[in-house]
């Protein structure tokens, strides 16, 4: 497998105000970065314009797309709203199909009780649509209002890095894998 430095694009899928994603975001892009395999390349969606009607792609939409097409891999960042994901990671999915195939995808998921395990349970399906891998292991925070403090620090960092670290490494096993393999034989599924 090739030993280049991966493009992981860390996507933040809330939209809300006041959101507990961005400190999410921000503590797995870090960790990312110090593990030292990738170029971590953070995507807020609220700061992405994606309309909900699909059509002609919006100029505006080009850079989102470029980040997507040249990623190696993705960490989806997702709350659990309604036992689901919010619909800004649908759409974002939806105006694009190509920039996800063959390319493994992680998730880190934050809500209540279930630390947003049903949004990742159904997001696996929707990248399997797409041609993706999803990576088995994941980092979840259950109750995640409990586990940071006031400056977006765990309390107790000690299960979520490890999880991390077990995410970071699949996913750059997987991100070489299948570089080396769309390099070989160029992946392609009849739109």
């Amino acid at each position: 497998m090739s030993d280049h430095t991966l493009d992981l694009a860390v996507i933040l899928g809330s939209v809300r105000d006041g959101r507990f994603g961005s400190v999410a975001a921000k503590w797995f892009a870090d960790k990312a970065h110090q593990h030292g395999q990738f170029k971590v390349n953070l995507i807020d969606l609220a700061e992405t314009p994606l309309p909900l009607e699909l059509g002609s792609q919006p100029p505006e939409m080009a850079p989102l797309t470029e980040k997507l097409a040249t990623a190696d891999a993705f960490v989806v960042v997702t709350p659990e709203y309604n036992h689901s994901f919010p619909a800004s990671i649908k759409s974002l999915v939806d105006w694009h199909f190509v920039e996800w195939r063959a390319k493994p995808i992680g998730f880190v998921s934050y809500g209540g009780i279930a630390g947003g395990s049903r949004a990742v349970e159904q997001l696996r399906l929707v990248f399997a649509e797409m041609h993706a891998v999803t990576v088995r292991d994941s980092v979840s925070f259950a109750n995640y209002w409990e586990l940071f403090d006031a400056d977006g620090r765990l309390v107790e960092p000690e299960g979520p890095n490890g999880a991390a670290k077990i995410l970071l490494d699949q996913l750059a096993w997987w991100g070489a894998a299948l570089h080396d393999a769309r390099l070989a034989n160029p992946y392609t599924v009849n739109d």
